[in-house]
C-alpha cells in the first residue's frame, strides 16, 4: 500500500541528523490455535530527537504491539528496531513507558515514594537528591499537595500524573506512551493532553505516543503515522505544525478530516 503524506512547513527539521529510533521492515506475529496471527506487517519509520511521533489506527491495527516491541517487551518476528543504532533486546531505562492502566504504580509507596524509588534505582541518585527531584516533578504535574498520598487514594488522572512525573524524572532517551489518557473522562483527558504537551516542549523530550483519538494525535504530536486495520501497515504520514495544533483552527480541521480518511477509508488526502 502506498503511503499518502500531508506535510506542512515546520520551524526546523531533524532530517539531516541520525535518527534516535529506527523501525526497519518490522513484522510481529503471534501463534494461535488457528495458526499464525500477524499483528504488524512490514512497518518502517524513523524518529529523531525532539520529535513527538503519534501512532494512530483502529482497534487491532497493532499500534500498542509495535510500541511494546520498541519498549523491549515483545520481540519482532521480522525486521529490526534500533535505538541509537543498536538493536533493542529488552526493556531498559533509556525507554520509559506510561501505560493506560492505573495499576502501574507501587501500591505500598506514596506518590513521592514511587517517583523517589524510580530515581534511586534508575538514575542511582542518593535518597536526598531523589526526594528533591521527585518533589519537583510531582509539583510540576500539579501534585504538590499529594506527595504523601498512596495510589488507592488517588483518582485515575492523579495516578497518571504520578506515572508521567516518574517517566520525565528518569530522563529517558525516549518516552513511550500507550494510550495513557484513554480511561479518563473527557475534561481530564483534554487537560492532561495540554499538560503533557507543555512538559514535552519545555524539556525537549522525544516521545512515541499511541492513541485511537484523532484530536489527541493532533494536539500531542509533531508527526502522525496512521496504521491500517488488522494487520497493521502504514497508511499515511502527517506533519503537524504549531498552527494546526490549535483546536478549532482551519488547519486542525483539515488534518482531522485527512486522518479520518486514512484511518477509516484507507486513503489520505494530498496537500
Amino acid at each position: 500500500m502506498s503511503i499518502a503524506t500531508l506535510t506542512r512547513p515546520t520551524a526546523s527539521s531533524n532530517a539531516s541528523s541520525a535518527p534516535l529510533l529506527q523501525v526497519n521492515h518490522v513484522g510481529i506475529d503471534y501463534a494461535t490455535r488457528e495458526g499464525t496471527l500477524t499483528a504488524v506487517d512490514d512497518v518502517s519509520f524513523a524518529l529523531h530527537a525532539g520529535e513527538r511521533l503519534v501512532l494512530i489506527g483502529p482497534s487491532g491495527s497493532g499500534k500498542s504491539t509495535l510500541l511494546r516491541a520498541i519498549g523491549g517487551f515483545v520481540a519482532p518476528t521480522h525486521g529490526k528496531i534500533l535505538i541509537d543504532g543498536a538493536p533493542i533486546a529488552r526493556p531498559a531505562p533509556d525507554r520509559m513507558t506510561v501505560f493506560q492502566e492505573f495499576d502501574q504504580l507501587l501500591p505500598w509507596r506514596s506518590a513521592l515514594g514511587n517517583v523517589r524509588y524510580a530515581l534511586e534505582r534508575g538514575r542511582k541518585l542518593s535518597r536526598r537528591q531523589a526526594e528533591r527531584e521527585a518533589r519537583d516533578w510531582l509539583t510540576r504535574v500539579g501534585l504538590g499537595r499529594f506527595l504523601d498520598a498512596y495510589p488507592h487514594t488517588l483518582s485515575g488522572g492523579m495516578k497518571q500524573r504520578v506515572a508521567i512525573a516518574r517517566a520525565f524524572a528518569l530522563q529517558p532517551r525516549l518516552l513511550l506512551m500507550d494510550e495513557p489518557f484513554a480511561a479518563l473522562d473527557a475534561l481530564t483527558r483534554r487537560q492532561m493532553q495540554d499538560e503533557l504537551l507543555a512538559l514535552c516542549e519545555e524539556t525537549g523530550s522525544t516521545a512515541l505516543f499511541v492513541t485511537h483519538g484523532i484530536d489527541e494525535a493532533i494536539v500531542v504530536g509533531t508527526r502522525i503515522l496512521a496504521l491500517t486495520a488488522h494487520p497493521g501497515r502504514l497508511a499515511a504520514s502527517f506533519t503537524v505544525s504549531a498552527d494546526d495544533r490549535t483546536r478549532g483552527s482551519a488547519g486542525f480541521g483539515v488534518l482531522e478530516r485527512s486522518i479520518q480518511q486514512s484511518v477509516f477509508d484507507g486513503s489520505a488526502a494530498h496537500a
